[in-house]
């Protein structure tokens, strides 16, 4: 059996920059161990399969090594896959976060997701030295975020992958600072629990860093980059028990899985 198959770069309209995701529209759901092999396979942060229902789709998104509740660029990308075949927006997803939706508006594809909340947290000795750094502020929202006092700060930091494993096995940790260049916050991702040594761009932080940041600076509407080698940026908006997250994208391949080979 043959399946086709998209890789997209998401929040980014630039080719090679952006994060990676495949994307595969199976016309039946595919055994989960078959999705966790195609995702291995891909050897991409994220791998989204999105089977149509009688309402919208089922989403589902894999990374090589385990599958995750949320994911805001490889959504990016089935909806931009989803527009490219002919397929009219809204798109409402079913996932593991509840349901999504996804617009186009203004030649940018725009996600609606709830926010991710947050608890204070204290910065532990083994931070401060993955960081090399005492953070300004330490919280924690499904993943460890620190907050360090610049962009050069977050571009320039090297953390070592094995100790962010070691402190946080089953997560990721999250830097970020007021940004530079026209955007208003920066942040990087690293999330070696997940089978990713840092993620390119990441929609689902952003769903924590958002209403955080707009907090901080008193208002809603938010330009957000993300400061990884390949960079990408979003445009945000918090809007209480939700945010949006608009981005840009475009194709990289698509092509025909042969499964049966």
């Amino acid at each position: 059996m043959t399946h086709r198959y998209w890789v997209v770069d998401a929040f980014t309209s630039t080719l090679f920059t952006g994060n990676q995701a495949a994307v595969m529209l199976p016309e039946t759901p595919l055994p989960e161990a078959l999705m966790r092999a195609i995702a291995a396979e891909n050897n991409l942060s994220e791998t989204a399969f999105a089977v149509r229902e009688d309402q919208g789709w089922h989403l589902r998104w894999f990374t090589p090594t385990v599958e995750v509740q949320l994911c805001g660029h490889a959504t990016l990308a089935t909806s931009f896959v989803l527009a490219r075949l002919g397929h009219t927006p809204p798109f409402q997803f079913r996932t593991l976060s509840g349901q999504l939706t996804a617009t186009i508006e203004e030649g940018r594809i725009v996600l609606d997701f709830p926010i991710r909340p947050r608890r204070p947290e204290e910065a532990s000795a083994a931070l401060i030295d993955i960081l090399g750094m005492a953070p300004l502020e330490v919280f924690y929202a499904k993943d460890i975020v620190a907050v360090l006092p610049s962009a050069a700060a977050v571009r320039g930091l090297a953390p070592d992958i094995g100790k962010i494993k070691k402190l946080l096995p089953g997560g990721a940790l999250v830097v970020t600072a007021p940004g530079d260049g026209g955007a208003d916050i920066a942040s990087r991702y690293f999330a070696p629990g997940y089978g990713i040594d840092e993620d390119p761009v990441t929609g689902g932080i952003h769903t924590a860093l958002v209403p955080y940041w707009a907090e901080r600076l008193g208002r809603a509407a938010l330009v957000c980059d993300q400061a990884s080698a390949r960079g990408g940026r979003l445009w945000c908006e918090d809007r209480g028990d939700r945010v949006r997250l608009a981005g840009n994208a475009v194709l990289y391949a698509e092509g025909t899985l042969a499964l049966n080979a």
